[in-house]
């Protein structure tokens, strides 16, 4: 035999061997020799049980004689026949006498049958699709060009790279000295058996140290790897597909998750929404009536926008649920009854119910409390003018004695405090009904402004009467004036009482005493108020009277009062209507006597000649003698 052929027979027996026994091992049996321990055909039939994964039958387990051994190398024959394996020129007697090539021969054929013909890629031949594999698996890189199962394999970096495409975690490819060949041999090698499991069929020189590689022997070894990384990529493809459909069933689960707790909580709000309007109260105030059609419209805007928005976003996830279970031809989904879309049809039809008969009862309650309000206001209203106008009645109809008169407006006067109170709280339903924008009311023809006004005047009149009835009885204590000059009095006191307080301040005290005739400088006019109001800030209508009483005493004669019109004519012989008005003569009593004297018929003075002028003497010569009248004339003017 020549020396490259016996290389490559001891290098195949050498791998088959190896493959043989990671084959037997399950059985815990082992061969040496591959040509002389298959002789008597035992090791042979357990190699095919294994493979076929099937019994053989009965056969000889401790052949002696040859024709033992025949029958068992035969059975073995026949099996592999009865499995379509094709065998050409292989007997019994090549088995049993060591042949060594038709041995060898046989084992190739049952790892072709066992370990390679079931590699397929891209419908090639067992070896196109086992060479077509590893060079799309080392074709990023560079320094690898698989284009056999020969001196393709001689530096090592082939394996390299199958190791480092697939479990680049166990080396470091990029590290490697590309012409350390035995080296990177080895290291592949000892990463794929202790790593991967794969067996060791060669040894670094049956590939480095050598010009051809055997080609049966690399093809066998490979396969290993084929089916190794195979299997690690079915496994991670299963685990993918595995990965996949949790992660899609997760995304179905959680939208499912999502529905029921969306949809609960959706359920959850309607429902409180409903308790909540069925609860509700009104306090009967149109305030808390506003506030609660208020807060019903804040609902409308916000909560159910937002529960419309949200029935429809279930309405299309509950969609897009069936969607993907459909797509994953997976078992469909069907929420639970309590939580399905006919449920939540049925809540939504009692929530816009709900929501009707809260919108009803809230404009029934406000147009309850608005018309509660009209006739409040007007019963009160109503009652207050009844009493103003009793009132106004009993001070208009009072006669008898002053003291009587007196005692009654006083009783009057005091039931003017209940009816300040009473205004009140008609001012008070006012302010509501104003907050109720209540601009008509049938049941009264008042309003408050009205009843406050007209309370004013009855006060006023109140006031009044008892100043008049106070000074009446201060007036008749006073016997020595006369009806006439009372009168008089009375009148200028109430003129200059403008606030109705019954008193004068000194500036009003001097103008009544101007009015009556009595002028005075400054400091004479301070004094006399100042004695008159006993040190006080004001007289009051009995302090008036006196001072009167004491002034005109002397001043009672027709000749006083010519005097005092001689005093506001400045001593001329008529007198002018600004005279009378710079003397503070009250208009009424100016009017009287522009009326009453007649016309200046003699000469006037520059400053006069454009204002009317009247003859204030021939208008006292009504009240004097003929001759006194002439004799005061002629002596004085």
């Amino acid at each position: 035999m020549a020396p490259l052929e016996q290389q490559w027979v001891k290098v195949q027996q050498k791998t088959f061997t190896k493959w043989l026994n990671s084959k037997l091992q399950v059985r815990n049996r082992q061969i040496v020799d591959l040509i002389t321990d298959l002789s008597d055909g035992i090791e042979l039939i357990h190699l095919l049980e294994i493979l076929g994964q099937e019994s053989l039958g009965r056969y000889a387990s401790k052949p002696k004689l040859r024709v033992q051994k025949f029958e068992n190398v035969n059975k073995s024959l026949d099996f592999i026949k009865s499995k379509g394996i094709q065998m050409t020129n292989i007997g019994a007697e090549d088995v049993v006498d060591g042949n060594s090539k038709i041995i060898l021969g046989l084992i190739w054929t049952l790892i072709l049958r066992f370990t390679i013909s079931d590699i397929n890629e891209e419908g090639l031949s067992a070896k196109e699709g086992l060479l077509l594999w590893c060079q799309r698996k080392t074709a990023c890189y560079d320094e690898v060009n698989v284009r056999d199962f020969s001196t393709s394999w001689n530096d090592g970096l082939a394996f390299c790279a199958l190791l480092d495409i697939h479990r680049p975690d166990l080396i470091d490819y990029d590290s490697l000295d590309k012409d350390d060949h035995r080296g990177n041999m080895q290291l592949a090698f000892d990463i794929a058996t202790k790593e991967i499991g794969i067996p060791d069929l060669l040894d670094v020189e049956d590939v480095c140290d050598v010009a051809k590689p055997d080609e049966r022997s690399l093809m066998t070894y490979i396969a290993y790897w084929f089916h190794a990384f195979s299997q690690m990529e079915r496994v991670e493809n299963a685990g993918r597909r595995v990965e996949k459909f949790v992660q899609n069933m997760q995304g179905a689960w959680q939208m499912q998750n999502d529905y029921e707790k969306r949809m609960r909580e959706l359920l959850r709000q309607i429902a409180e929404q409903q308790k909540q309007w069925e609860t509700a109260e009104f306090d009967g105030t149109y305030a808390d009536a506003k506030a609660q059609s208020a807060e019903f419209t804040a609902y409308k805007r916000k909560n159910k926008r937002a529960w419309v928005a949200e029935k429809s976003d279930l309405t299309g996830l509950l969609g897009n649920i069936k969607t993907k279970l459909s797509t994953y031809r997976l078992r469909p989904y069907d929420p639970p009854a309590e939580l399905s879309l006919e449920a939540l049809d049925v809540a939504w039809a009692a929530l816009v119910k709900a929501e009707r008969d809260r919108s009803q009862i809230i404009n029934e309650t406000i147009r309850d409390i608005k018309n509660a309000l009209r006739k409040n206001f007007a019963d009160k209203a109503n009652d207050f003018a009844l009493a103003l106008n009793t009132l106004s009645t009993s001070i208009s109809g009072l006669e008898g004695d002053v003291e009587d008169q007196l005692e009654h407006t006083k009783r009057i006067s005091e039931s003017l405090q209940p009816l300040d109170e009473y205004l009140n709280i008609i001012a008070s339903i006012d302010e509501q009904c104003e907050e109720a924008n209540i601009e008509e009311n049938d049941f009264t023809t008042y309003t408050y402004d009205e009843l406050e006004y007209e309370l004013g005047l009855v006060r006023s009149s109140v006031s009044k009467k008892l100043a008049f009835l106070e000074n009446q009885m201060v007036a008749r204590s006073m016997t020595n004036l006369t009806p006439i000059q009372l009168e008089e009095f009375e009148s200028v006191f109430r003129h200059f009482d403008r606030d109705l307080t019954n008193s004068l301040q000194e500036l009003e005290f001097s103008a009544a005493l101007a009015s009556l005739g009595l002028v005075y400088d400054e400091e004479e006019m301070h004094q006399k108020f100042r004695d008159t109001s006993e040190g006080k800030d004001y007289v009051t209508f009995e302090q008036f009277i006196r001072f009167m009483v004491d002034e005109t005493e002397d001043q009672n004669t027709a000749e006083q009062v010519f005097e005092s019109f001689k005093e506001v004519a400045d001593g001329k012989p008529y007198v002018t209507e600004l005279d009378l008005r710079h003397s503070l003569v009250p208009d009424e009593v100016i009017e009287d006597l522009l009326k009453e004297m007649p016309p200046h018929k003699g000469p006037d003075l520059e400053v006069d000649r454009d204002l009317p002028k009247f003859d204030y003497i021939t208008y006292m010569q009504r009240f004097m003698g003929g001759e006194e009248m002439n004799g005061y004339v002629n002596g004085d003017l």
